[in-house]
């Protein structure tokens, strides 16, 4: 009973234990009980802030621990952004969002700068420095937005890289402006800020992929991978800010350069998620909300009106950018609203440059009272924590000009300076000045711009959540048209039989997997029937938890099976009848490689008696640091009853690591791989090769960080040819420190073997499975 009345709870908190915990409550219920309400979480976090903070009920003040992690939060959103950007339709799409960045820019600059000097009689300077304010903004709807599925939109690409135009222009606005009322513009500042901005952007695009795939490929730890991408993040903001633009343009550029490096459906992108969304992000929103004071809208209407001119300037401007961008780029009604939902949330980096603007003290007047800092004990600190005690106040509780003061530690009388940067003079024991900063911008815009993105967030959060759900709903149906509601089911088998060899596997079939399908990940390691002892269990059991342990932490269960057989083939046919499976994939040992005993086994024992896609690979490092993806398809490739399926296996590998992929091929098989990129674009180079006689001539174009995919027949296949049986003994020789892939098309019985590829349920399965396999399936048709 002691120990519990020796707590402290007095408000604020002080106790840091009683603080996290209910900064931890908020942010588990506040979200449940506002989205009853129909509100965002976001949001919700915001408000639940606004109440907890110094402002509402003063449970929490927003201290160091706090910003701390906020500023983590904030960094967060912005490398996430770049982190789950499609890096191909990023790069189609540059013109586009060099369009939507600069109206997103130029319309709310313009209209603000206008508004700050005609309406509000702000000087030009700091005019323009509000206009700038409403020109940024923050991807504070891209969490929700990601969850539906909706990252790789073309409308939400174009507002992530609009973000980055705006959010550049309008920093560096700032950063002028400083400049030019601390009279620090000369010709040397122009080209320092151009050669840092240069140099800055070089190391973090260039460097931080070296340092990142080196680092990826010597540690496999899981903890320290994740320290390791949280210190990038860290460095890509410090490194902006030593530019001289703001670190969460850092951050985002840090998500953009390792993007390649992390698989969308890696344990390490599940791991930055999930920490993200779970702790820094909401830590970042309920500081938002801790700066919302609505005193100062009761005190004076100065702020009520540069909040309603911020906002109404803020969003006008913001919707007038989406709708001519949505008008040139010809987006639909719902794309538009994604595009300004995203658009229109201030926060982030209107948020640091009011408060970068804010401390800027131009000079100093003086004023009767002092109206900052008060406490019911007459006591305040100083900058330097000198207590001072005021014996008289005037009628509202402030100090005056010839009021006593109590100075509790023995210095000289003088100057002091308050925390909010208001300057006291005392003379004997009275006060004899008061003088308080005139700043670059007022507080009348810091309470009026917290407000502002207060409204932004939620119009941003109720407008952008309406257009990604009736998109989201709208792919939805037109995935489940054609076809049983049921959808197609994925089953994957893998075949362990190291331990070694299962975080590379699990990641393979992680990245092969269609996100439309019903995707069931099952591992298999055989034991020899003739060695029932408990160790060889054990050890199977090792190898099949190890399996387990790397999709759990990529949120993707995995079934384990353990099976007892003289000949491993054998077993593997079994559970690939037994189960239905789609596609089972094999490993080699990264050394060995090919042995003739196991190609024998492969042809004769799994190939002939099983006809489902079949992958052998071998891994000389992680799948997620491979640069380039080489792969290599024979004469009448097209014309395979498997080929959309492993097409299909080949473009998730694109789209969920990022890689490049090179395709050699006929001109026919290339038509159709070209066509499909039309429709579902992936970082794709196509190369006529036909001649497999002089198939190490490719030897040439495999580079350090790339990996050969090479697509083989059955002896029964239509693009079968006796050279492929000379490839497993040119990787043996030729290719032994590349990681390579060897894809089997899936085939179908001699007696089924004359069926068009046009006909039966297996082309509405593709069409079902995936909308790449729709694509493949009508161009079959088209050229039928």
């Amino acid at each position: 009973m002691n120990l519990f009345l020796s707590l402290d709870f007095s408000l604020p908190l002080s106790d840091n234990i009683l603080k996290f915990a209910v900064i931890l409550v908020v942010i588990l219920v506040a979200p449940i009980i506002l989205n009853k309400l129909k509100i965002p979480a976001l949001l919700g976090l915001i408000i639940a802030g606004a109440f907890i903070g110094p402002n509402g009920f003063n449970l929490i003040e927003r201290d160091s621990n706090v910003q701390v992690l906020g500023a983590a939060g904030l960094l967060y959103i912005l490398f996430l952004a770049g982190l789950e950007v499609d890096m191909g339709d990023f790069k189609k799409n540059s013109k586009k969002s060099l369009i939507f960045g600069l109206l997103t820019f130029l319309i709310p600059i313009t209209a603000g700068s206008l508004a700050g000097h005609y309406i509000l009689n702000f000087s030009w300077p700091a005019s323009i420095l509000l206009g700038s304010l409403f020109a940024s903004h923050t991807l504070i709807i891209y969490p929700l937005i990601s969850k539906l599925g909706l990252a790789k939109l073309t409308a939400v690409n174009v507002s992530v890289g609009g973000t980055v135009i705006t959010d550049t222009l309008a920093l560096l606005v700032l950063a002028v402006i400083v400049a030019m009322t601390t009279g620090e513009i000369t010709g040397m500042f122009w080209v320092q800020m151009i050669i840092s901005i240069i140099i800055f952007g070089v190391v973090v695009m260039y460097g931080f992929p070296i340092i990142g795939r080196w680092f990826l490929k010597t540690f496999n730890d899981s903890v320290t991978q994740y320290i390791f991408i949280l210190i990038m993040v860290y460095l890509g903001a410090v490194l902006a800010e030593v530019a001289g633009i703001e670190g969460i343009i850092g951050a985002f550029l840090a998500g953009l350069a390792l993007n390649r490096l992390i698989p969308h459906t890696s344990p390490l992108m599940n791991r930055i998620d999930f920490v993200g969304n779970a702790l820094f992000i909401p830590f970042f929103l309920i500081g938002v909300g801790m700066l919302i004071d609505y005193r100062a809208f009761i005190s004076s209407s100065d702020a009520i009106v540069v909040a309603i001119v911020m906002t109404i300037i803020a969003t006008a401007s913001k919707y007038i950018a989406a709708y001519l961008t949505g008008r040139i780029l010809k987006f639909n009604k719902d794309e538009v609203l994604v595009m300004f939902g995203l658009s229109n949330a201030q926060a982030a980096a209107t948020l640091a440059a009011v408060l970068v603007a804010y401390n800027v003290i131009i000079g100093y007047s003086d004023v009767n009272s002092y109206v900052g800092i008060r406490h019911s004990s007459h006591r305040i600190h100083t900058n330097d924590n000198v207590p001072l005690s005021f014996l008289t106040l005037n009628r509202y509780g402030y100090p005056i000009i010839g009021s006593e003061v109590m100075i509790y530690d023995e210095v000289a009388n003088g100057e002091y300076v308050m925390p909010d940067n208001r300057i006291i003079t005392i003379d004997e024991g009275v006060i004899t000045r008061i003088q308080k900063p005139d700043r670059l911008l007022d507080s009348s815009v810091l309470n009026g711009s917290i407000l502002m993105i207060l409204v932004t967030c939620t119009i941003a959060s109720l407008v952008g959540q309406r257009g990604a759900n009736n998109l989201a709903l709208r792919e939805m149906e037109g995935q489940s048209t054609g076809g049983d509601e049921g959808g197609v089911e994925e089953r994957i088998l893998i075949a362990i039989n190291d331990e070694s060899h299962a975080d590379n596997l699990v990641n393979l079939a992680l990245a092969i997997k269609s996100k439309v399908s019903q995707s069931e990940i099952i591992a298999l390691n055989v034991i020899d029937k003739t060695d029932k002892d408990e160790v060889a269990e054990k050890v199977s059991a090792k190898i099949l938890h190890a399996a387990s342990n790397v999709a759990t932490a990529a949120d993707t269960e995995l079934t384990e099976l353990m099976r007892y057989d003289i000949v491993p083939i054998n077993a593997i046919n079994n559970v690939i009848n037994e189960n239905h499976i789609s596609d089972v994939i094999l490993s080699l040992h990264n050394q060995k490689g090919f042995s003739d005993s196991f190609f024998g086994n492969l042809t004769e024992g799994l190939l002939q008696n099983n006809l489902v896609t079949t992958i052998i690979s071998k891994f000389t490092q992680p799948i997620g640091t491979i640069q380039n993806h080489h792969v290599v398809m024979p004469p009448n490739a097209e014309r395979e009853l498997g080929f959309s399926k492993w097409v299909i296996r080949v473009w998730n590998i694109a789209r969920n690591t990022g890689a490049q992929i090179y395709f050699y091929g006929t001109s026919e098989t290339l038509a159709y791989l070209k066509k499909v990129n039309e429709k579902h674009p992936i970082e794709s180079h196509f190369t006529e090769f036909s001649d497999w006689q002089d198939f190490l001539i490719l030897s040439r174009e495999i580079k350090a960080n790339d990996s050969l995919i090479i697509i083989l027949s059955r002896k029964s296949g239509v693009s079968y040819s006796y050279h492929m049986d000379k490839i497993p003994n040119y990787l043996n020789k030729y290719f032994k420190r590349v990681t390579f892939t060897i894809i089997y098309p899936m085939q179908t019985s001699f007696a089924e073997s004359s069926r068009s590829l046009t006909q039966g349920d297996l082309i509405n399965s593709i069409e079902k499975l995936d909308e790449i396999g729709k694509t493949l399936a009508s161009l079959v048709k088209s050229n039928k």
